[in-house]
């Protein structure tokens, strides 16, 4: 009886913790789909002005949310009803998540270079068809004058176009009607790549250590998953002994 008592008592601690873990890994869906929803449709003037298939990227990343936020739902039920076979099924997907965002964290990581590559000729191929409005001037004068930076390289990009163009108003530091977009003193002249790439190269640690250290956040409830499954099973096996 007293042996009986205890396999109940730590079923009931397995149930009440998964159920806090799957609230977390809720959330933690949410925010996902949140931030891929925001980026893909307030910050598409750089994704689109980078890399191509950065927008994919971001797209993925709220499919992603989307579908942690369905199985983190339909955990709380296998969770509350207490099937063995669900739990373990549900143990499974969070250990390929685990290893879906070791994945990540390592690629962010190793393939920097190809992003900085990649951006730079993406915003080269931007500066040459400026300014031709379907092909991405908004995106170029919001990056410049969001992120405080003219041309690719420098400002004098703009002058060795293979058509030699102006620099445009989106450079200016001063009041438009107070520029001269000729005078480096009343303009950005820090280039939009350079200072990019600054803040990948700082961040770019960081973010990555960030994504291997979520990764094992999945694991915690791939343990608590397992232990409740099995305490469910030995309650059975008791049962019927």
């Amino acid at each position: 009886m007293g042996k009986r008592l205890e396999n109940v008592a730590a079923m009931a601690c397995m149930t009440t913790l998964l159920m806090l873990f799957n609230f977390a890994f809720l959330c933690s869906g949410i925010l996902m789909l949140c931030i891929g929803i925001y980026m893909k449709c307030q910050l598409r003037d750089y994704v689109d002005a980078s890399m191509q298939g950065s927008g994919a990227a971001l797209l993925a990343l709220a499919c992603l949310g989307a579908v942690v936020v369905i199985a983190a739902s339909l955990a709380c039920c296998c969770t509350a009803r207490g099937h063995p076979a669900l739990l373990y099924l549900y143990g499974a997907f969070l250990a390929v998540i685990a290893l879906l965002e070791l994945g990540a964290g390592a690629s962010i990581y190793s393939y920097r270079s190809a992003l900085t590559e990649g951006f730079d000729k993406g915003l080269n191929h931007s500066l040459d068809a400026y300014p031709d409005p379907k092909a991405r001037t908004a995106h170029v004068d919001f990056m410049q004058s969001q992120l405080e930076c003219c041309g690719n390289k420098a400002y004098t990009d703009w002058y060795n176009m293979k058509q030699p163009q102006a620099v445009p108003l989106s450079c200016c530091k001063v009041p438009k009607e107070d520029c001269l977009t000729n005078d480096p003193n009343k303009i950005y002249t820090q280039g939009c790549y350079n200072r990019v790439i600054e803040s990948i190269n700082n961040n770019v640690g960081l973010v990555a250590g960030c994504a291997i250290g979520v990764a094992f956040f999945p694991l915690v409830g791939v343990f608590l998953a397992c232990c409740l499954a099995n305490n469910i099973n030995k309650a059975k096996y008791e049962q019927v002994a």
